[in-house]
């Protein structure tokens, strides 16, 4: 898996169980960017499963489908997590670090909300980015590419809003310091100079699990 997903790992463990995702079921991941996390997901539902990638940026989806070669059960698609649409409802809808750029966050919550099928699952797990540290210091944020850095405090009201039952909500923020791979990401991720001395406090994740009526 990637480096986003080695620092905030135990985030999308800990989602997948709350929800018991079984071998076969059928899966969404919005915004998926590298892929990390659709490959995460063929794994839990192996080869009797159905994972779409999805994404807005067709080279993205080029580069999913080209690392499919050996998930034949992962689908790159690409689609505006707004205007969601696929062949066949599915269990759970995923998405990570997506609200935070979307234009209209409801909007994208309602797109995988309509895509999950009656009694399936929502998860969004999303920044609370002001609360991130480099020592004492809060990260500086980039406004023109993250458009809602906050957005994991919205994340239960947008739910309910779509017409989801919240199930339950916790927040994780990895941290670290010299070499670690917490310090590796942020450095990767954003201009911020890290000195040896200094403790990361990665944004914390606010992670929302919710269900369809059914």
């Amino acid at each position: 898996m990637g480096l986003r997903d080695d620092v905030y790992r135990r985030s999308l463990k800990t989602a997948l169980d709350r929800i018991d995702l079984l071998a076969g079921s059928k899966c969404a991941d919005v915004g998926a960017g590298a892929g990390d996390i659709s490959f995460e997901l063929a794994h839990w539902v192996g080869e009797t499963g159905r994972v779409y990638a999805i994404d807005i940026d067709p080279m993205r989806r080029n580069a999913i489908a080209d690392k499919a070669a050996k998930f034949t059960q992962v689908v790159a698609i690409t689609q505006a997590a707004e205007e969601l649409a696929l062949p066949e409802p599915v269990d759970l809808a995923f998405c990570r670090f997506l609200l935070v750029g979307v234009v209209d966050p409801a909007l994208a919550i309602a797109g995988m909300a309509k895509i999950v099928k009656p009694g399936g699952w929502i998860v969004a797990q999303e920044p609370v980015t002001s609360s991130g540290r480099v020592g004492h210091h809060p990260l500086k944020v980039d406004t023109e590419a993250i458009r809602h850095p906050d957005v994991g405090l919205d994340l239960v009201a947008l739910m309910r809003g779509a017409g989801l039952e919240v199930v339950d909500t916790w927040a994780e923020a990895p941290c670290g310091f010299g070499e670690s791979d917490v310090v590796s990401y942020l450095e990767q991720m954003t201009e911020a100079e890290v000195d040896d001395g200094d403790t990361v406090l990665l944004p914390p994740l606010l992670c929302a699990v919710a269900k369809k009526a059914g």
